[in-house]
């Protein structure tokens, strides 16, 4: 008690001191020899100015000097790097804040925090000082439970690298793991002080060899669902049922056109089916999509936990569905000779790729035949005389699709439109979840064809609906900051390449030229990603604003509602407006809705992207291990002053690090992507096709660690990959 009111009297008295009118804005160091205070006191000293600080009646200037009143304070989310700085993200404005490791002021990645500028120079290179954790984002914390030697208490390691420091566990909080337990650990407190932080665990994953503890942990590390509520089941149920005469009527009959489903061979959820015929010179194309909304009533268990979810979540050993298997495999899937109702856009098409004319309806249809990407692409591109006898009915539409996509693909790229041809990876795994194969993604004919319809009925709906003046969700992607492009310009530069840039105007269409100018150049892919960096990422929106990557002046997502919320959102919308029900309540109640929707189908739509790609990286990262000593030939996909990123053909990229370049001493000159041997003068280039050995593996960090092959290495080598990279 006397601790505290000595603390305050020195508080106050340092507050006065700074009020003082004849006070001058000094440095910690400076204050402390004016007010005499001792070396043994000047943590008191910090720990005051640091309280008066947090109450806002003084602030540190950009030169570190006390003054009084109280600085401009920013709100944004705190992103941390696993080195221990981070920067904070700010919502309205261009560029972030960095902050230094002492400056973090306790937050972990994702926190909410108010945070002040401390140094800035030129425009967007700005430094701060986190001065409170406004919320708190990360509550739980799964990773790899460790007890300490000859005691009772243990530590998590965090899977998550952003979080730099492990959570202790008291033993009564142990849960009973064991060392090697995978662990979900509840944060009970944050640390702080010279303190860790403390957890308590509320649940044990399973042992880290144990087989699916490895894809489980990343599911509970992103906090994704892996049960859907008993209620949300019960009424699934229910809602399954037959297409029945009631369910038609009021719907146009179409199950009489001729019409398929492509999909993957794996695919259960068949939410799009498609159909195409000759009208004179036009083509008339209909895309059929699954009216899920019939089966998932607004504000039901069941669309509560759509929402909740925002999208279905494909990782590399399982899909963690948006609505339960009853719908998404059953009455919602477009299933092969079955009724299915659906929500059609039927649009003429003339030779040209223009829609001159379509329909948004309630249909009811009949599919023909669940094609498989395989098999069209065997049929147009093969030309397999099995494939074509087996399907002959449906080859002179599956000639037709072809045809038409091909004007589609033509009058997007003649419009600016950007295709990024990144190679996907396919991975084939055994009953325990190991990876036995990992190679590109097959893009064919085929799965040209149904992105092209698809894109093209999307952008139908979209600006449908937005000369309509009605609520709606739009699938928006804003132009790119023009000083990102002029860096992406500078870049390129050095590899011979230019681009126009306009005065305050960046156009889709200078960047789709650069990738077709790079097309099957050594530098193809680093110039692409390098490129894709320079852009923001597309995001749900109640306001149209555009496309910039499709150069598309109006784009949703209509297309698949089994598996993305606001797709389910838009024909909600729709079906309200067929059935004359768009009167000034509904109206207002959309209004009221949609901006919500649209952040939470951004935010989970996020959250899946990032758990997908940390399951493939953990499998690419396992598969690797079975390969360690061996060589394969590669492309440099990145440089560092640390060493190189090489990218395999099968999609794995490991890193070489400068120090095992053990032939020379070797300079990066950034500006040119290139490093330099001092003593050899041999160049290593981005886009360089070289042969590494592997060397090691990380499956905690998820890293593939090469060294660069050479002379006798390649000869006894087992380079399965030698001939992709020649």
């Amino acid at each position: 008690m006397n601790e505290d009111k000595t603390f305050e009297k020195r508080k106050k008295m340092i507050y006065d001191f700074i009020c003082d009118d004849l006070y001058v804005p000094m440095k910690q160091k400076e204050l402390a020899m004016l007010l005499q205070v001792s070396k043994e006191q000047r943590d008191d000293l910090k720990r005051a100015l640091e309280a008066l600080e947090a109450e806002g009646k003084i602030y540190l200037s950009k030169r570190g000097k006390y003054c009084k009143g109280e600085a401009n304070r920013i709100v944004g989310t705190y992103r941390a790097n696993q080195k221990g700085f981070g920067f904070v993200l700010l919502p309205e404005e261009e560029g972030d804040i960095y902050i230094s490791e002492e400056n973090t002021g306790g937050a972990f990645d994702g926190d909410e925090v108010e945070v002040i500028i401390t140094k800035e120079s030129g425009d967007r290179n700005r430094e701060g000082q986190i001065i409170r954790i406004v919320s708190r984002k990360v509550t739980r914390v799964v990773g790899l439970y460790q007890k300490k030697a000859n005691t009772g208490y243990g530590f998590v390691l965090p899977d998550n690298q952003r979080i730099i420091q492990d959570i202790f566990i008291p033993e009564e909080a142990s849960k009973g793991a064991v060392n090697g337990h995978k662990v979900v650990a509840e944060l009970t407190s944050y640390g702080g002080n010279g303190r860790k932080p403390e957890g308590r665990i509320t649940e044990i994953i399973g042992h880290v060899n144990d087989p699916g503890t490895d894809i489980m942990s990343i599911i509970k590390g992103y906090d994704l669902p892996t049960e859907f509520p008993e209620k949300v089941l019960n009424q699934a149920e229910r809602a399954a049922k037959p297409v029945s005469d009631a369910d038609m009527e009021g719907r146009r009959d179409l199950r009489d056109w001729q019409m398929v489903t492509i999909d993957g061979e794996d695919a259960k959820d068949l939410d799009d089916a498609v159909s195409i015929k000759r009208d004179g010179d036009s083509y008339i194309l209909g895309v059929h999509i699954a009216d899920v909304t019939n089966y998932v009533q607004e504000n039901s268990a069941l669309d509560r936990e759509a929402l909740l979810r925002g999208t279905s979540v494909y990782l590399v050993d399982r899909v963690i569905p948006m609505l339960p298997h009853t719908l998404s495999n059953g009455i919602c899937s477009l299933n092969e000779g079955e009724d299915r109702l659906a929500l059609s856009c039927i649009m003429t098409v003339n030779g040209n790729g223009i829609v001159t004319d379509h329909e948004i309806a309630e249909t009811v249809i009949r599919v023909d035949r669940r094609m498989t990407y395989t098999s069209v692409k065997k049929i147009l591109e093969e030309h397999d005389k099995e494939e074509i006898i087996k399907y002959k009915e449906l080859v002179p539409a599956f000639e037709l699709m072809e045809e038409l996509s091909g004007i589609l693909r033509k009058r997007r790229e003649k419009r600016g439109s950007i295709d990024f041809d990144f190679p996907e990876t396919k991975m084939v795994l055994d009953e325990n979840g190991h990876p036995l194969e990992i190679r590109p993604y097959d893009r064919n004919t085929a799965t040209r064809i149904i992105e092209d319809f698809m894109l093209l009925a999307n952008e139908t709906v979209a600006e449908d609906y937005y000369w309509q003046e009605l609520p709606f969700v739009y699938r928006t992607h804003d132009t790119p900051e023009e000083g990102k492009v002029r860096a992406l310009a500078a870049s390129i530069n050095n590899f011979g390449y230019s681009m126009h840039i306009g005065v305050n105007e960046v156009r889709p269409k200078e960047i789709q030229k650069l990738l077709a100018k790079t097309a099957g150049t050594p530098e193809e892919t680093m110039i692409s990603r390098l490129a894709l960096r320079s852009m923001k990422q597309a995001k749900y929106t109640p306001e149209n604003t555009g496309h910039f990557g499709l150069a598309a002046n109006y784009y949703t997502h209509f297309t698949s509602p089994i598996r993305r919320y606001p797709d389910l959102q838009i024909h909600r919308i729709i079906k309200d407006n067929l059935r004359g029900r768009m009167k000034e309540e509904r109206i207002g109640h959309y209004e009221k809705l949609l901006a919500e929707v649209a952040k939470q189908a951004s935010e989970k739509e996020r959250c899946a992207e990032e758990a997908e790609r940390e399951t493939i990286k953990l499998k690419k990262t396992e598969y690797m291990e079975d390969h360690i000593g061996e060589i394969f030939g590669g492309v440099i996909s990145g440089l560092t002053k640390w060493g190189m990123y090489v990218e395999l053909p099968n999609t794995v990229e490991g890193f070489v690090h400068v120090i095992n370049m053990t032939d020379d001493h070797y300079d990066y000159n950034e500006s040119r992507y290139e490093m330099t041997g001092v003593h050899t003068g041999k160049v290593y280039k981005l886009g360089q096709r070289i042969h590494v050995k592997v060397t090691g593996t990380d499956r905690m960090l998820r890293t593939v660690d090469f060294q660069i092959a050479e002379g006798e290495d390649i000869e006894d080598g087992k380079d399965q990959w030698q001939n992709d990279s020649k």
